[in-house]
């Protein structure tokens, strides 16, 4: 656990990355598997996680991500995209494929299937748009993790504006919205802000035990 916790210390948000330096092929399996790993609610992982290697579509990320270098000097671009349009037909997909796996019969799972669609199909548009943003925050916290684990720096990014970059990597047509984007690479040695000191809350400010 204290490796853990040092590594926590250690990663911060990177504001300068170092362009030259990539991951590799195995680390990146890494974080992909971290991420296929996250826990969800009911299992569902309601999003679709892009990484966008190619530098002529960063670029046109950038201005929708407020300019910021990241964008383009980070190893890898994630953008986490949440389901717009979850719904019966989904809950049934992931009922095959809870089947597949454990070799279950379908029909054992018909009860749990039900219970999800009165859960979810009947949420408001907006409603069910919410939880599943929610959802790719679960699967960005294993992305730090994992990264801070490699000595990977993650920088995550709401600083963007989610209609621009919905319509540079076509997400209306696959129903998907961009809810989170996180850059990956390495710290350039120039950026000043991985000296600074971390500034959290005090376990007194913090916790309450009731």
């Amino acid at each position: 656990m204290s490796n853990f916790l040092n590594n926590q210390n250690w990663r911060y948000a990177t504001k300068k990355f170092d362009a030259t330096k990539k991951i590799s092929a195995e680390d990146l399996n890494t974080l992909k598997e971290a991420i296929r790993m996250s826990s969800s609610s009911y299992g569902l992982q309601p999003y679709k996680v892009f990484i966008i290697e190619n530098p002529e579509l960063r670029a046109k990320i950038q201005p929708a991500a407020w300019g910021q270098s990241q964008i383009v000097e980070a190893s890898h671009l994630f953008i986490f995209a949440n389901d717009t349009n979850i719904g019966d037909t989904e809950i049934d997909e992931f009922l095959k494929t809870i089947s597949v796996t454990r070799e279950t019969p379908i029909e054992s799972l018909a009860g749990y299937g039900d219970f999800m669609k009165s859960k979810i199909s009947t949420l408001e548009p907006a409603v069910k748009n919410v939880w599943t943003s929610k959802q790719t925050y679960l699967a960005l916290g294993n992305l730090l993790n994992a990264a801070a684990e490699l000595k990977i720096d993650v920088t995550p990014m709401e600083g963007f504006i989610p209609a621009q970059v919905n319509e540079i990597l076509g997400f209306d047509k696959l129903n998907l919205n961009t809810s989170l984007i996180a850059t990956v690479g390495y710290r350039h040695e120039e950026d000043a802000t991985q000296h600074y000191k971390k500034v959290r809350k005090s376990k007194e400010d913090l916790f309450i035990t009731l």
